[in-house]
């Protein structure tokens, strides 16, 4: 009887250079501390001198830093209504307007920008991006071609272009492009991880040396190990699969996925039921409503010689998840091998 599992591979497609979730919460009270001192430093200076362009528009990225998009909204246009002319204004309006969803303000700010200085490469790059979000793919390539005509050495816009070559279909294009945008900047972690996930799905040695540098760049991050175990794990090394994965669960212990993924190697690949059960069991611990992670402990139970447990697991599926075929094979099994509740 064939059995499916659930393996998940997170799906990375990154749009805008930042900090992932783990970075963004490392030192967040610190961080939010200092914003706040900040604030109240700026709004007390703003309140002797409200005729002051700049110091609304610092106040404007505080607000913007901390999503009180209202408050940012209000002060970079009362910027603008002081000095109008001034690019890195437009710029940060569109920021704020793109988070509000008002694509189209956002558009309008951009062009602005690039009217008043059409020189300006961050104006070009931010309108590439909403392009790309807006699924404009010739208007992203146009603006982005554009660009690096004038200056070859952009990084930021080859790996925008690999994005659009991804969605869009042409791998081959990305993967040029990422390799560009890592060669030209080796500290670019997002061009890392994009080439270490694509040749991790051609099961390609180069995804290890890709996904290394990710980590050279942020040691420790979550999605590069994970990533990089899921490479061990599809290419058959199943023992670094398992170490990377457990430097996961100590590193990031509530992420569901790294004692799943460990506790599929035991029971799939290993054989190893009693670990492939005390994996199971952290990814439960880490998630009680883990439908598959109860599924498949249950059948690591099953394979294990404890029906009765084996049948809690698969009630506990079909209640997660009314009429799970899986589940309901599984308790078929029980039934058809004598086993009584």
């Amino acid at each position: 009887m064939k059995h499916v599992f659930v393996c998940t591979l997170f799906a990375m497609l990154v749009i805008f250079s930042g900090c992932s979730q783990d970075q963004q919460t490392t030192g967040q009270k610190g961080v939010t501390d200092s914003t706040e001192l900040r604030l109240q430093e700026l709004s007390r200076v703003l309140d002797r001198d409200n005729r002051n362009a700049n110091l609304f528009h610092q106040r404007a990225k505080l607000f913007y830093t901390k999503r009180e998009f209202d408050n940012a909204l209000k002060d970079i246009n009362k910027a603008i209504s002081l000095d109008d002319k001034n690019p890195d204004y437009y710029l940060t309006l569109s920021d704020i307007q793109l988070l509000m969803g008002q694509t189209d303000n956002c558009l309008a700010s951009l062009t602005r920008a690039s009217a008043l200085d059409p020189q300006n490469q961050e104006a070009r790059l931010k309108l590439a991006k909403l392009y790309l979000i807006l699924q404009n793919y010739s208007a992203t390539y146009r603006v982005i071609n554009e660009l690096l005509a004038t200056d070859e050495y952009n990084p930021r816009a080859y790996f925008l272009r690999a994005i659009a070559s991804l969605e869009t279909g042409d791998t081959a294009r990305a993967v040029g492009d990422l390799m560009k945008s890592a060669d030209q900047d080796q500290q670019y972690f997002d061009a890392y991880i994009q080439l270490g996930e694509l040749f991790t799905l051609r099961h390609d040695p180069l995804a290890e040396g890709y996904l290394s540098n990710a980590l050279r760049v942020r040691p420790d991050n979550r999605e590069a190990l994970y990533l990089l175990g899921y490479y061990y794990q599809s290419t058959a090394q199943f023992e670094r699969a398992l170490q990377t994965y457990q430097r996961i669960c100590e590193t990031s212990p509530d992420f569901r996925n790294a004692p799943f993924n460990r506790g599929y190697i035991y029971l799939v690949y290993l054989a190893d039921f009693p670990k492939a059960i005390e994996a199971f069991t952290a990814a439960i611990r880490v998630d009680s409503g883990y439908t598959d992670a109860f599924f498949n402990r249950g059948y690591a139970y099953e394979l294990n010689g404890q029906p009765d447990l084996a049948y809690d697991d698969y009630k506990m599926t079909l209640k997660l998840d009314v009429n799970n075929p899986r589940a309901i094979e599984g308790l078929n099994r029980l039934d058809q091998a004598g086993y009584i509740r």
